[in-house]
């Protein structure tokens, strides 16, 4: 593995959610691919606003006028560009696709992470899956995530990013501050939560604490929202 490749605390959102929803050997999505893109969407969110680049101002997502990462400038840009504002969920909508997981994935595939496996052979296509390759930055990740399960408690809430604990940029992060560590990892846990992966990761994961992080933490919320209405449009088709 590239000794350049980044420690776990070191990924983005997206990049944390997909290495934590995808099986280690097979590469296959631990979740439906529904609620796979969905959460995606919503990560990308959550890191865009960790990074102090959007804000939640009433009910609409409103860029600050702050730079993001190079790897996210291209989804900061279409909010952006938006003529009008639109609220999280619509958002999660817009930007949950098969493109946004392939180029998050090819990514950690470029730092040695995953495996890039399945192509065309023989005139035929196979599904492309991304095993794991290197399990050390997971294995932290979970470490982190465990240890703050552990010590939460029924009335942690959502450190706020404008009060001081926004994240770094990921190459900086080892530098951040105890309080921006803890807000990453707190919107990881919301966002597993959402996707209904925290309980099969961390079966004595305080339930009832879970399910209020996500629904306090507004990108969590959305990717709730959106599941929630495929689902529902699902079960509509499976009546007619």
């Amino acid at each position: 593995m590239n000794t350049e490749a980044p420690a776990a605390v070191n990924l983005n959102l997206p990049q944390q959610f997909l290495l934590l929803a995808t099986n280690d050997k097979d590469g296959k999505p631990e979740v439906p691919l529904f609620a796979l893109r969905t959460t995606v969407a919503g990560a990308i969110l959550a890191e865009l606003d960790l990074a102090g680049a959007i804000e939640l101002q009433g009910k609409h997502v409103r860029a600050t006028g702050s730079a993001a990462r190079d790897d996210l400038a291209t989804d900061l840009e279409l909010i952006r560009g938006k003529s009008r504002p639109h609220p999280p969920a619509r958002w999660v909508s817009i930007m949950e696709g098969r493109a946004q997981v392939h180029r998050i994935y090819e990514g950690m595939a470029a730092l040695g992470i995953v495996e890039h496996v399945g192509e065309r052979h023989l005139a035929r296509f196979r599904p492309v899956r991304y095993p794991e390759k290197d399990h050390e930055p997971e294995s932290a990740l979970l470490e982190r995530i465990e240890s703050t399960l552990s010590g939460s408690t029924p009335t942690t809430v959502m450190p706020d990013p404008a009060d001081g604990a926004a994240e770094e940029p990921a190459a900086q992060s080892n530098n951040s501050a105890p309080a921006a560590q803890k807000t990453r990892i707190l919107a990881l846990i919301a966002l597993l939560e959402a996707a209904g992966l925290l309980h099969k990761l961390f079966p004595d994961a305080d339930r009832n604490w879970a399910s209020g992080l996500a629904k306090e933490y507004w990108p969590a919320r959305a990717v709730e929202d959106e599941l929630r209405l495929i689902r529902l449009a699902e079960e509509e088709t499976a009546m007619l």
